[in-house]
């Protein structure tokens, strides 16, 4: 088999109780479909594997990833200003999503897999040194300077098809030319964090190579498809060694916190162009990751149409 998903009890820890949009019940209405469409069968299944400060320390200060810890044994307050509570167990629970994905990584690496995905994963708004919008560690973050310092991997795709705007990640890396960064989201004048906008494409040296295309709440897949080739066109301008897809299912018509109308089959059709071009430029090297939604139904039916484009390409 050549896709590898992530799966297990320690994924399902990062939520924020029962009851909460981002709550642990997302992975089990995940691999409830999963299992139902045989996709647990087609693909091999690999154990959430936690990461060390170590590896936070890539991305993230050394005062935050403290304050985390400290924070994550009292279990008390908010880990930004206020949309991000800590809970008992939230540094280690919060760890074990960016270290599978740094396992993700380095399986693919190691020639085992080409393709990887991680559900609960793909924490794009966290800061190097503050929560955000759910998000305590950027995984996605982790995972970009993981490539660059530990392997040699300079240039980078990151996608991100998500309702909200990948801030956490885009303002990282705004000024680093070899970070290629697409993003598809709902305006920001309609939805956090309030940013994206077109002309958003990066600074310095890295001017021209981030693409922001911000949509009116309501796009459908035909607004979708009319955006979709100038993001293909432009992950294929940058010739990356390495794509990464964060496939948020809250961009999805009927999610609770979003006014996005897709349905599952732009995140299929997202999955499988980004393979095809994984498969022309980067070895076939892709890490997807699930991302936001917050509509089990939705989450559950995009992320299985994710795993099998993966699986099918």
């Amino acid at each position: 088999m050549h896709v590898l998903t992530y799966h297990g009890e320690a994924l399902a820890s990062y939520g924020f109780g029962h009851g909460h949009p981002f709550g642990p019940d997302r992975l089990h209405a995940f691999w409830q479909e999963m299992t139902k469409r045989g996709l647990d069968r087609r693909s091999d299944i690999g154990a959430p594997v936690a990461c060390t400060e170590k590896d936070l320390a890539l991305f993230h200060t050394a005062d935050y990833i403290a304050r985390v810890k400290h924070q994550s044994q009292t279990g008390e307050g908010y880990l930004d200003h206020g949309d991000t509570p800590a809970f008992p167990g939230v540094f280690e629970a919060a760890s074990v999503v960016v270290g599978s994905v740094l396992d993700g990584l380095k399986k693919i690496l190691a020639g085992e897999y080409r393709r990887v995905f991680v559900p609960i994963a793909g924490l794009h708004h966290a800061r190097r040194d503050s929560a955000a919008g759910f998000c305590v560690f950027n995984d996605i973050g982790v995972l970009i300077e993981a490539m660059r310092k530990r392997y040699g991997i300079q240039r980078v795709a990151y996608v991100d098809i998500d309702a909200h705007h990948g801030d956490g990640v885009f303002y990282a890396f705004e000024d680093d030319p070899d970070l290629i960064f697409a993003d598809i989201h709902e305006d920001g004048r309609y939805l956090y964090p309030g940013t994206g906008a077109a002309t958003e494409t990066g600074t310095g040296k890295a001017q021209g190579t981030k693409l922001n295309i911000p949509m009116e709440p309501g796009a459908d897949d035909a607004a979708f498809h009319r955006v979709w080739p100038q993001v293909e066109e432009f992950v294929r301008a940058g010739k990356p060694e390495f794509i990464i897809l964060q496939a948020g299912a809250d961009s999805i018509a009927g999610d609770p916190i979003t006014h996005m109308q897709f349905t599952p089959a732009a995140h299929v059709h997202a999955t499988t162009r980004l393979c095809a071009l994984a498969d022309e430029f980067c070895q076939g090297r892709i890490i997807a990751t699930g991302g936001g939604g917050y509509d089990r139904a939705n989450l559950a039916a995009a992320w299985t149409g994710v795993v099998e484009a993966m699986l099918t390409t």
